[in-house]
């Protein structure tokens, strides 16, 4: 292994790669670095202009295989994660670092952790209580801006977008910063002056949590599924039954990533665990307004009732 790398510490892992990787935190002591299960090469390499060779079709741009995604973002790079210890990319000419980072530390490392089995949630994860709440959703739903939030009213927080879960149901502390967009930021009053933009094209803002950065593991204690509806008012309902399992399907990180990779089996069994042992909510809010602290509220007097001793 070359001498002249970039090495970070994340998700219990060692991430050895020849290009520098900010938002992963301080860089580590590059001594006594060796190949072994824990360590995630990522380098600039040889990635296939088609992904055909690789394996069949799963998206747009996506081809699989065991434990293998072959990916390409137009403009961008092609990306070839491998065996839970490997991303090559081969960027395209004139891209910027910061747009080949995105979809390295998000769709990339997502995959990477799936491949070495963990079960990813597409979500976020504060510390309430003795544990931790997670929150999923589709795009829109609010996610990033609850957790903002959230961490503006004291909570700790654990993890944005990428969310795995252990063995032992608990939620992996991931990048000590998360993505926000700019009509987000300007509604909690964040001044995106001094913040990076995640890309130089898009209004998204990268925001550091700082000492509001939960860097252990918790349990989870409860799953809320953000509903956004027409109507004017907040509403939870708890799921049950197969419908529990469905959600964690809807809301895995890259579910037709998991199929092609031939993982199915694997993150039918995880999420059953996990239904079987965290209550699961649905929590419905307006489409229209932005009531975020009612939203916060309603979810910790939920979350309260739910986790209080019997």
């Amino acid at each position: 292994m070359r001498a002249a790398r970039h090495i970070y510490s994340l998700y219990g892992l060692r991430f050895v790669s020849d290009l520098p990787l900010p938002e992963l935190g301080a860089e580590l002591d590059t001594e006594g670095v060796d190949d072994d299960a824990a360590t995630v090469v990522v380098e600039q390499g040889a990635v296939p202009a088609n992904g055909a060779g690789i394996g069949p079709q799963i998206g747009p741009f996506s081809h699989a295989a065991r434990d293998m995604l072959w990916l390409h973002v137009p403009g961008v790079a092609r990306y070839l994660v491998r065996d839970g210890r490997r991303i090559t990319y081969a960027r395209e000419p004139g891209i910027d670092d910061d747009s080949l980072r995105v979809f390295l530390l998000g769709t990339c490392i997502g995959t990477l952790l799936q491949q070495r089995g963990q079960l990813v949630l597409h979500g976020n994860a504060f510390a309430m209580g003795d544990g931790c709440a997670l929150c999923v959703g589709p795009s829109g739903a609010g996610k990033s801006t609850l957790a903002a939030r959230m961490m503006q009213r004291g909570h700790r927080v654990i993890a944005d977008d990428v969310c795995p879960i252990d063995d032992r149901l608990r939620a992996v502390p991931g990048m000590a910063r998360m993505k926000l967009w700019r009509d987000s930021a300007d509604r909690l009053a964040i001044d995106t002056a001094p913040l990076r933009r995640i890309r130089p094209d898009l209004d998204k803002y990268d925001l550091a949590m700082g000492g509001a950065f939960q860097a252990e593991p918790l349990p989870v204690r409860a799953i809320y599924l953000l509903s956004p509806w027409n109507r004017k008012a907040f509403e939870v309902r708890a799921l049950a039954g197969t419908a529990k399992f469905q959600a964690l399907r809807a809301n895995s990180y890259r579910f037709r990533f998991i199929k092609g990779m031939g993982r199915a089996a694997d993150h039918m069994r995880q999420c059953t665990a996990l239904a079987a042992h965290v209550p699961m909510i649905e929590l419905h809010r307006p489409r229209d307004g932005f009531a975020i602290d009612e939203l916060i509220d309603t979810l910790s007097e939920d979350f309260a009732r739910r986790t209080a001793p019997a």
